[in-house]
């Protein structure tokens, strides 16, 4: 077997615990959300859990991206997935006295999110150890696979779960997976060299090593701010879907809903991962951004659970593309040393659409476009007559909004010469690895 193939092979096992973690936090993350919409009836009360389990984790990627260059990374992964179990104990310690109280739910996944933190920029670095630039792409279709698990797999497997007890089932579920993911990663790191880590001066040195090496090229700052803009359109169909949906429908007909969705991204990363693609990675991340945000857009018109399904499918089979254009573009112009800080702060950065999306989304649902898209409301006989009125159809026209956002996103990025002039050839090739 050619040492290629063995360091792609070490990569699976580590993606396979990935992946049955990401099943794991996704257990938890549905089981929480429609818990705390029950107790509440608010779609602020979603977004803020989210962005309480999601905030520590982005604050502190940037000093875990430095981490991850000075010391073990498989180590730092271990750590990172056995710590952040205290937070989920906190929170089901609470549950075994009856119903947890949302600032109990905020401060148990606050916890978890902060160790949490040391996972991403470690896994992404690991990936540049382990394979070969051609590998990239390829991966890059697993990785999604795995990332995607959490809405592909966890919502019907939660649903079934929660017919048959509570949410504290699926909080153990997750604790115990555990187990396998510290496994898989400690044989991966008994099986790679010791790699020769140059500690810089001081923390702060390194630290800012990492962000002269995204500052120096104007393609890289381009791509990086508008991951930003396209994490903060995403958020709103992340966010926004659960109340827009259990508005007309239920927690069986949205766990469905996201599951049959997320098989979008599934065969788009199998497709992906059977693919070698050579240069033109612009185009095909400005053509699967418009795509999806005519998908977005159409998400949001209706109140027909086939058609936000439908929907809901080629939205994330477009995610896949413009995620491994991405990744491929930026991971293939930064030196191997400098991953893990880059990562770090590339997370920070990119992902801080998110963090405005999650603090701003419920807030503007609730208490502005749910009330002027109610019967009588200011927009009923306008943008009502269109896409409907009632209590989640104020959600459905942010996501509509957004979608829109996304097309405009995606025909501007096209424009960008610096960006381009990242890709190594002109043109692109299809190769079958089969063949």
């Amino acid at each position: 077997m050619k040492q290629s193939d063995k360091s792609y092979h070490k990569f699976l096992v580590l993606w396979l615990g990935e992946l049955i973690s990401a099943i794991g936090s996704g257990l938890t993350s549905f089981g929480l959300g429609v818990y705390v919409y029950e107790q509440t009836g608010r779609a602020s009360a979603m977004t803020l859990v989210t962005l309480l389990a999601f905030l520590p984790s982005l604050l502190l990627s940037a000093p875990a991206g430095v981490l991850a260059d000075r010391y073990d990374r498989r180590i730092l992964m271990v750590l990172g997935d056995s710590l952040s179990v205290i937070g989920l104990l906190y929170i089901l310690y609470c549950m075994s006295y009856g119903e947890a109280k949302l600032w109990q739910i905020y401060i148990g996944l606050t916890i978890s999110s902060v160790f949490s933190s040391l996972l991403e920029p470690a896994f992404k670095a690991t990936i540049t150890d382990l394979l070969t630039k051609e590998e990239y792409s390829k991966a890059s279709g697993l990785v999604q696979i795995a990332n995607s698990a959490k809405y592909l797999i966890s919502p019907i497997l939660a649903g079934f779960l929660l017919s048959i007890s509570d949410i504290k089932l699926l909080l153990v579920v997750d604790i115990s997976t555990f187990f396998v993911t510290v496994y898989a990663t400690l044989m991966v790191r008994s099986c790679i060299a010791t790699r020769k880590i140059k500690k810089a001066t001081s923390f702060v040195a390194a630290f800012r090593e990492g962000w002269d090496v995204l500052s120096s090229k104007k393609g890289i700052k381009v791509l990086i701010f508008t991951g930003s803009l396209i994490t903060f359109c995403i958020a709103f169909i992340q966010t926004l879907s659960a109340p827009m949906i259990l508005a007309f429908s239920n927690s069986a007909a949205l766990g469905t809903m996201e599951t049959v969705s997320a098989c979008g991204i599934l065969v788009s990363s199998i497709i992906i991962g059977f693919l070698t693609i050579r240069g033109g990675y612009t185009k095909f991340l400005s053509f699967s951004l418009f795509g999806a945000g005519i998908c977005m857009a159409g998400f949001g018109f209706c109140e027909n659970i086939i058609v936000i399904t439908c929907f809901g499918f080629l939205f994330f089979a477009s995610l896949p593309f413009a995620n491994m254009s991405l990744d491929y573009l930026i991971r293939s112009n930064i030196d191997n040393s400098l991953q893990g800080r880059a990562w770090g702060l590339i997370s920070l950065i990119s992902q801080l659409g998110y963090v405005v999306a999650y603090a701003t989304l419920g807030l503007l649902a609730d208490y502005v476009f749910t009330p002027l898209l109610r019967d009588g409301g200011a927009l009923a006989g306008s943008i009502g007559a269109i896409i409907g009125i009632g209590d989640g159809r104020g959600s459905a026209f942010l996501i509509l909004l957004a979608g829109i956002l996304l097309c405009i996103i995606s025909i501007l990025l096209y424009q960008v010469k610096a960006v381009h002039s990242l890709d190594k050839e002109d043109s692109y090739v299809f190769q079958n690895h089969t063949q």
